[in-house]
């Protein structure tokens, strides 16, 4: 019973200090992350209040929520989950403010891939098994949350998010069905744009330091790097390792994210006389987004 006594103060606190909030004639829908609130707004249309719970140049690995947005959670119909980190320890606390509230993991019919690490990729290189290694089995063992970075991946996250709206609201399942249809036809054409960007690249291997594009990388044939051993910034010899590897395949750009810590990828673009390049995994505007960075891997990947 313990475990729920800050949950339960919280709620006793949102509901009675804070100013109702007016229910709407729309659905109350909470996302984790700005792409997903752009998915569902795409497919519920004005049908819908889209609320997102990780707020711009926050990490979903150590968001905490807001009071007020636990009050409007109290509030919500639905959440759609995706998997971040944060969503382990929030979730059973919002479920028990809100016993009501829809939870619907947008994971669904998805084989989720592991995180990736330098360290792995050397022991691929080498034919060894992650399992003959003493290594961290914990990070090996967790799976890439990511899956908003694939373009396919997002066509079945719409189709999920499309059933879930039309179960909760059968009055407007054709709306929910023509969008959908229409959001589909744009992200085939975001899989087009990539193909014909990335059909003209010689070397489709790229450094980033957080290994956030994973999805990406196996839907159209490229290979991350990730900088980050085991989650951590890597140690003076295994920064020594990446930068040797760097140097003999002749990459010089590095991606980052303003999530994270830019000093490694200093380190190493300064090292191997290349570049640091700043590429957003949480844009909000995902279509706009992923052409930019389409855009930007062309521009920059075969640069010598």
């Amino acid at each position: 019973m313990k475990k729920y006594v800050p949950v339960l103060m919280l709620f006793f606190l949102i509901t009675t200090c804070a100013k109702p909030i007016e229910k709407s004639d729309k659905l109350d829908i909470f996302v984790s992350v700005l792409p997903q609130k752009y998915f569902v707004e795409r497919i519920s249309g004005d049908k819908a209040n889209v609320h997102v719970m990780v707020l711009p140049g926050h990490s979903p690995a150590t968001y905490e929520p807001t009071p007020s947005q636990m009050k409007e959670i109290s509030r919500a119909e639905i959440y759609f989950r995706i998997g971040v980190p944060f969503e382990e320890i929030w979730m059973k606390k919002l479920a028990l403010l809100n016993p009501e509230l829809e939870i619907v993991d947008t994971r669904e019919g998805i084989a989720l891939r592991p995180m990736d690490s330098f360290i792995t990729l050397q022991q691929q290189m080498a034919h060894q098994r992650v399992d003959d290694q003493k290594e961290d089995h914990d990070y090996y063992n967790q799976k890439d949350p990511h899956i908003w970075l694939s373009p396919d991946l997002v066509k079945i996250q719409a189709r999920t998010i499309c059933k879930n709206l039309q179960f909760i609201d059968p009055g407007n399942s054709e709306y929910y069905s023509e969008n959908l249809q229409n959001f589909l036809d744009e992200l085939t054409a975001l899989q087009h744009y990539f193909n014909e960007h990335l059909s003209q690249l010689e070397h489709k291997e790229f450094l980033v330091f957080h290994p956030s594009w994973g999805y990406l990388a196996d839907e159209f044939g490229m290979v991350q790097i990730p900088i980050q051993i085991e989650g951590k910034s890597p140690a003076p010899r295994q920064l020594a390792e990446i930068i040797a590897y760097a140097k003999e395949e002749n990459i010089r750009v590095i991606f980052v994210q303003k999530q994270f810590s830019t000093s490694s990828a200093q380190t190493i673009a300064h090292a191997i006389q290349g570049k640091v390049i700043s590429i957003d995994p949480l844009a909000e505007n995902y279509i706009t987004n992923m052409r930019s960075i389409a855009d930007i891997f062309m521009e920059v990947l075969d640069e010598k």
